[in-house]
């Protein structure tokens, strides 16, 4: 397996809208650490959750491949102009300081959280407080 890292500035996230990052078709994923950011001074709450079908997707994030000759199937997007269909409740959540740079990070073992590679299927970072937040994050995944 490879890794890959992606990270932007999010624009406006909302407890229904946040950044995606998708797989493709028949080719699974498996995030292994992400991270969330405050960059305003403002508290916000931020989880972790997978959906079945994405949302609108934001404007693409240019992905990182540790090993240069091989280009990432799953694609980082900023956050999504409309909701994506979220499976059941969010596998992390954290309450993010009101604070600049305050913030966490997700690890999730050796293996990482698996996405099965269904078309539209994947995993996003939702604001359930501070609609309108701006935060920075990034995802490591392996393919």
């Amino acid at each position: 397996m490879r890794c890959y890292a992606a990270a932007r500035g999010s624009l406006a996230g909302t407890a229904t809208v946040g950044v995606q990052l998708e797989g493709a078709a028949n080719h699974p994923f498996y995030v292994v650490e992400c991270g969330v950011f405050n960059t305003t001074t403002t508290a916000f709450v931020a989880n972790l959750s997978k959906y079945s079908v994405g949302g609108t997707a934001g404007a693409a994030i240019t992905e990182v491949c540790e090993d240069e000759t091989f280009t990432p199937l799953t694609v980082a997007t900023q956050a999504n102009t409309t909701a994506a269909t979220l499976l059941g409740g969010p596998y992390v959540q954290a309450s993010i300081g009101a604070a600049i740079g305050a913030g966490v990070i997700w690890t999730f073992g050796s293996k990482g959280l698996r996405v099965t590679g269904a078309t539209d299927e994947g995993m996003t970072i939702p604001c359930l407080t501070g609609t309108g937040q701006v935060y920075d994050f990034y995802w490591v995944w392996e393919e």
